[in-house]
């Protein structure tokens, strides 16, 4: 082992150097500086390279963690990036919007007395070294197959099976409704935290790379799912979870209160450069209104610290439980907190107030009782404690769950499971047509960036298998 790590004992744990959130505040350019060479080699000396390294343990994608922090600790970033590169379709993502504060960080074993290695930053110091250095390469293979494969969907789970794919040879297309590739990756995550080049650069490459585009196409309107059938060898759905969850509540209609992806997407757009509506005419900037926003997710967090950039006059964000309980990550409710957001822990919206527009949500507060069958506290209502929040601009971020696919594709043969999510068979993430598979949010629901990567590779060698056996299956058929 280098003498270079288990430094953890003599360096202290250092992130990255934040802009101030005096001056973060007035755009969306990303909040943390970048990692000096220097400080992204100490910084990874601190690693232990524990026997059992438990961050690897509880990364969706299995990376070599310990490895790469070895090698970027040695100066060796190209091999650091290959290494990295081997099991993530996109660290230069995972290494910014990644909740590593749950999962890989969360679990280092130096963490409680030492605090962890900053695993994520420098995951981003690592990739982002290689782009500037010309060693990302296109997913070009070493040879040729006469097989293709569809995908629908072109955000991180379809992307990431498009690119293992191209790279086994096959001819990779890929079908997505919207105007631009990345999904939720350019529509749904704030600049702040993903810019979006970062992501288009990826779509350029892999276009480099020969993986071909289809956008503006809608499965069910445009091409239909026989379609793609009959002219592709497989064909993965991998269209994430899009529908808003809603609440029933008086005044729930009331102009003023807009979904979540809606608020984020008008805002991205428009950093995009495109002439949004709903941001010329008011009904989803937040610039000079009273903004809250419900929920305690990830979501809600990019809202509320979007609405802060939009110019907003007060933003709070209101969850019916506490801060130790938020589904979130806790490194954003700090950013969120940093930047003027105030938070109303243990409150519920029971109804919307107003009469042309939401003015004010009435809410109340809530009491965190015993834990349910899944581990979390049950809540309730305390009687006669209900509040007023004022508000011009209410954002519900509520979670998202899956469009009735079988009805958009016009496939009713599609199977769905009770929660509206596509039902495969786990081991091969086969649906029940043939050839037809699924993966990503779509099928474990509502989920982070990092599974649907995860999701896609693993859909995307099952698919390689059930090719190969079909074309067995012809060529003895043909003798």
């Amino acid at each position: 082992m280098a003498d270079r790590m288990l430094q953890f004992v003599r360096l202290d744990q250092h992130q990255p150097d934040k802009r101030p959130a005096t001056a973060r505040r007035e755009d969306f350019a990303e909040i943390y500086q970048d990692f000096a060479p220097q400080a992204a080699a100490a910084q990874s000396s601190r690693c232990s390279q524990c026997g059992v390294p438990f961050c690897q343990v509880h990364c969706p994608l299995s990376n070599n963690i310990p490895d790469w922090l070895k090698l970027t600790a040695e100066g060796r970033l190209e091999e650091a990036y290959e290494v990295a590169a081997a099991t993530n379709t996109f660290p230069e993502i995972c290494g910014r919007i990644c909740p590593q504060d749950r999962l890989c960080e969360g679990n280092c074993v130096i963490e409680k007395d030492f605090g962890s290695v900053t695993i994520g930053s420098v995951e981003k110091y690592i990739t982002d070294t290689a782009w500037e250095n010309g060693w990302v390469k296109a997913p070009k293979p070493r040879r040729e197959l006469a097989q293709s494969v569809g995908i629908i969907g072109a955000g991180p789970g379809g992307l990431a099976a498009a690119e293992r794919l191209r790279m086994r040879g096959y001819q990779v297309h890929v079908y997505d409704r919207y105007d631009r590739v990345g999904g939720l990756m350019i529509y749904g995550i704030p600049n702040f935290k993903l810019e979006k080049e970062v992501v288009l650069r990826r779509w350029k490459q892999f276009e480099e790379g020969g993986i071909q585009f289809h956008l503006n196409v809608a499965v069910g309107r445009d091409i239909t799912l026989e379609d793609l059938r009959v002219k592709h060898d497989a064909v993965l759905i991998a269209t994430g979870v899009y529908k808003a969850r809603d609440m029933a509540a008086p005044g729930i209609g009331l102009p003023g209160i807009v979904p979540a992806l809606d608020y984020l997407t008008a805002s991205n757009r428009a950093g995009l450069g495109e002439n949004v509506p709903g941001m010329a005419s008011g009904t989803m900037n937040a610039a000079g209104k009273r903004v809250v926003v419900i929920g305690g997710g990830d979501t809600a967090m990019d809202c509320v610290r979007t609405a802060v950039r939009q110019g907003a006059t007060s933003v709070t964000c209101l969850y019916r439980r506490d801060k130790a309980n938020m589904p979130g990550s806790m490194r954003e409710v700090y950013n969120a907190e940093e930047e003027g957001v105030v938070f109303e822990w243990l409150g519920a919206p029971e109804a919307f107030l107003g009469d042309a527009a939401v003015t004010a949500v009435r809410a109340q507060r809530m009491h965190l009782g015993l834990p349910d069958a899944t581990g979390r506290q049950q809540v309730a209502p305390i009687p006669g404690s209900s509040f007023d929040l004022p508000a011009d601009l209410v954002i519900m971020a509520l979670g998202f769950d899956p469009e009735d696919l079988p009805k958009a594709f016009n496939e009713p043969a599609l199977p769905v499971t009770r929660w509206g999510t596509l039902k495969v068979d786990h081991r091969t993430m086969m649906t029940a047509l043939p050839g037809v598979f699924a993966a990503g949010d779509i099928v474990r629901g509502a989920s982070l960036v990092v599974w649907a990567i995860r999701d896609g590779r693993d859909a995307a060698e099952t698919m390689h298998h059930y090719i190969e056996q079909k074309t067995a299956a012809l060529a003895v058929a043909a003798e």
